[in-house]
């Protein structure tokens, strides 16, 4: 391959790579600050578990539908990096509007009169957050296509787990910044919980509209497929010639047959559903748990929902990235496999060990190291299934599976812990789900790494169809 244009291809997909990390580590300052501020909502507004789970399962589900809906959406149009930095700006402006809510009190009787939430109070800011679930769904979609046009598919499973750790970034440096407002401006400051992450936002927005490009070709390179299959072969890319008529029978032949028709898509997507469950107890609970479960100071539940994001979560994505491309030969469904039972394992550990502040750490932090294995391999799977053809819709599918995922952890588990004033039952049902989303991997173990192989088929055969050999 010539060397001047790996050398322009380098540059410009860790260019991307790196905007598309901060955009979507800026995608969570403005959708889990509501997460780790619940304790103070809790005391300072006077919301209850309940209410509280309902808002997480109303935002969890309809940032689901609005991931499925955006992943089709961003495979058919060109300029996916302009709805990314959208979905940050409009979520960063429903974020303000939330700090703003006490402020209409004088309009709309929104705090009774010791201060606390009336139920005008929790329409609005219920109505809000699901409106922000709607505009979170522009961030995920764009990202897995702009990486699957951007990232060769034999170094998808590294990368792509490298780009994962913007989930760790943003949740960890998030509840850093949210201990701080707290634990300096005590719990009456909630509001600046919403204002300082929306202001961030507001600036990754601007960075990914000006600083990414959507696609090699507009900067004159060849197709990341085209470049894989180069070097592989040691030999000069060879051009994918096609005409526009066959550019368009192969996109709709993918996603039928790598998408919509593809069992391995459904399976995982189905194993993404028990992953979250465990994903979402121990980030959207997890600074509660701490707190009234395992006794922790607020402050310091902040800040351990930070280092197991930062420390957990990111080295859980690059170990699990590392694995499946140098031990499994691409299959993510292998190292998905066997890091969601050892969360599992944390998990339940988690649960029975003895009161202390730093064994909680300890656990919390490997629960999470583990579980974002699978968490980041799950999409990458689905990319590398559909292939750039269909990586969006793929992962809109595997996406409203793992977003149902808050109708339990969200709304029932909040209801179970109120009615019982106990975990108990909670931790149970967690870890089940965990076995049986390790279950459901292990049926993938024998399949393959990626699609790639079945598309050149297909390219092939609608060439041939056309005329075009």
């Amino acid at each position: 391959m010539d060397s001047q244009i790996n050398k322009k291809y380098n540059y410009w997909h860790w260019r991307t790579l790196i905007i598309l990390m901060i955009g979507y580590a800026l995608f969570y300052f403005v959708r889990k600050n509501f997460s780790i501020a619940m304790p103070a909502l809790e005391s300072e507004l006077g919301f209850s578990k309940t209410q509280l789970g309902i808002f997480l399962t109303l935002n969890g589900v309809i940032y689901g539908v609005s991931r499925l809906l955006n992943g089709f959406l961003s495979d058919k149009i060109k300029n996916k990096k302009g709805l990314m930095a959208l979905g940050l700006l409009l979520s960063a402006l429903v974020n303000i509007a939330i700090g703003f809510i006490p402020s209409v009190n004088a309009f709309f009787n929104v705090l009774d009169a010791e201060g606390k939430a009336t139920m005008g109070f929790i329409y609005l800011m219920g109505s809000l957050w699901l409106i922000n679930g709607l505009l979170q769904g522009m961030g995920y979609p764009p990202c897995s296509s702009l990486m699957a046009h951007w990232i060769k598919p034999s170094e998808l499973a590294t990368k792509q787990s490298i780009w994962n750790a913007s989930h760790s970034l943003g949740a960890g440096a998030l509840g850093f910044l949210i201990a701080f407002i707290l634990g300096h401006f005590s719990n009456a400051a909630w509001q600046w919980c919403f204002w300082v992450p929306a202001i961030l936002a507001i600036m990754g927005a601007a960075l990914i509209f000006f600083g990414i490009k959507n696609t090699p070709q507009e900067v004159g390179l060849p197709s990341v497929h085209e470049l894989d299959t180069a070097n592989k072969k040691e030999q000069p890319e060879q051009k994918i010639n096609m005409s526009a008529e066959a550019e368009a029978r192969v996109s709709k032949r993918c996603l039928k047959e790598m998408v919509l028709a593809n069992p391995v898509i459904w399976l995982i997507s189905i194993a993404d559903f028990f992953v979250y469950i465990i994903r979402f107890t121990i980030l959207d609970w997890g600074s509660t748990i701490l707190v009234q479960f395992k006794g922790m100071a607020p402050a310091r539940a902040a800040s351990t929902i930070g280092a197991m994001e930062i420390v957990g979560g990111i080295l859980g994505c690059i170990v699990a990235g590392w694995l499946t491309d140098h031990f499994f030969k691409g299959r993510a469904q292998r190292t998905s496999a066997i890091f969601t039972l050892l969360a599992t394992v944390c998990l339940a550990l988690f649960w029975v060990a003895p009161k202390s502040d730093w064994l909680s750490i300890v656990l919390i932090v490997l629960s999470a190291f583990f579980i974002y294995g699978p968490q980041a391999l799950l999409g990458i799977a689905c990319s590398n299934q559909a292939t750039k053809y269909g990586a969006a819709s793929a992962n809109g599918i595997c996406g409203i599976f793992a977003y149902l995922a808050p109708i339990v952890s969200g709304v029932v588990f909040g209801a179970i812990t109120e009615h019982t004033g106990s975990w108990n039952l909670v931790f149970l049902l967690s870890i089940s789900m965990g076995i049986i989303g390790t279950l459901v991997l292990a049926a993938l173990w024998r399949r393959p790494g990626d699609g790639y192989a079945k598309v050149d088929k297909i390219i092939a055969e609608v060439k041939s169809e056309l005329g075009e050999e």
